[in-house]
């Protein structure tokens, strides 16, 4: 049995503690006698008995009403739910070459980094009881956001990220190893990197397959995401009037080298070329990684309140009864 509002039955011994103060104040004897000495050893009766000690059946009802609301239930049924948990970090590219805008939607474009962020938005709202990180990254990685099981605080993070806001340039190897640092000492049984770029590796101090080796050594699977068609894409460009105009542009996307480097850890590369293939990986993603594990789930509980304030109903109406019958007293 639990208790729904527990910090009520505190009140118990306090109340029940006044209730005896009162009652010893009430029973002084209303006719005084100069000495019972000649009655002292005839002995007392049960109703002599019971009529000193009806207090007791004010205490039992005051308990029986608090534990009435403290509102007491009990689980009529008991569910063991298989849940997962891993732990996961995100790595995407916000280089220059994210504005292409060859992401189509409802037949409008937009840019690359518009089109990751909603379908990670997606990927981060469905999750139940995973912990994500997120590392940014350009020519340098940037640890946006550490493990975290706070959802809303990832989005807000995802949110702001911004192209501009770190050095130009695609360290993958950096930003790889990077995420694989923040997952080496976690305790989780499955460990994963969803490492997205547009583009070559041209920067950074560590060079993606040393990056992959160390990732394989510490059983962290890297699934890779290439993002882009494939060909010249429309590419935004001021003219010298300071208008906003499209220019195809061809984008070199490594994907040998991403192939390589999530074969090297065990996991798989994907190659998207449109919003929709994009939302269809992370989704394949999700389904490929589960670590089920058994939580015990209580549910469906029984309110109890009820019979505690019949039985103390009960005795509220036996100690009138008595009162005011068998165990009456003189004034």
């Amino acid at each position: 049995m639990s208790f729904k509002d527990p910090w009520v039955l505190i009140l118990i011994p306090i109340l029940c503690i006044a209730i005896l103060y009162g009652n010893r104040k009430r029973s002084l004897p209303a006719v005084r006698f100069s000495s019972v000495a000649l009655v002292k050893d005839l002995g007392g009766t049960f109703r002599t008995w019971a009529s000193k000690n009806l207090v007791l059946l004010r205490l039992a009802t005051i308990t029986l009403l608090l534990i009435g609301l403290a509102r007491p239930l009990s689980v009529l049924e008991e569910s063991k739910e298989h849940t997962e948990g891993i732990d996961i970090a995100l790595a995407i590219d916000l280089s220059t070459s994210m504005l292409a805008e060859d992401f189509a939607k409802n037949g409008s474009h937009e840019n690359r980094l518009d089109a990751v962020k909603e379908v990670v938005r997606e990927f981060i709202s469905a999750r139940t009881s995973d912990r994500i990180a997120l590392v940014e990254f350009a020519g340098v990685p940037y640890m946006a956001s550490p493990l975290t099981a706070d959802y809303s605080y990832l989005l807000n993070v995802l949110e702001r990220a911004r192209i501009g806001s770190i050095q130009d340039g695609t360290a993958i190897g950096s930003a790889l190893a990077m995420a694989t640092t923040r997952l080496k000492d976690t305790k989780a049984k499955s460990k994963l990197v969803i490492l997205l770029t547009d583009g070559r590796n041209n920067m950074g101090s560590v060079s993606p397959l040393t990056a992959a080796q160390a990732a394989a050594a510490l059983n962290i699977k890297v699934y890779a995401i290439g993002a882009g068609a494939k060909g010249p894409v429309p590419y935004p460009v001021k003219d010298p009037f300071g208008s906003i105009v499209y220019r195809p542009v061809q984008i070199d996307l490594d994907d040998e080298l991403l192939t390589e480097i999530a074969t090297m850890t065990g996991g798989k590369y994907f190659r998207a070329t449109d919003f929709n293939s994009l939302k269809d990986i992370y989704k394949e993603i999700d389904k490929l990684e589960k670590t089920p594990f058994e939580e015990k789930r209580f549910y469906q509980y029984k309110e109890l309140f009820r019979y505690f304030l019949v039985a103390a109903m009960a005795l509220i109406l036996l100690e009138v009864v008595l009162a005011n019958t068998f165990l009456r007293r003189m004034p």
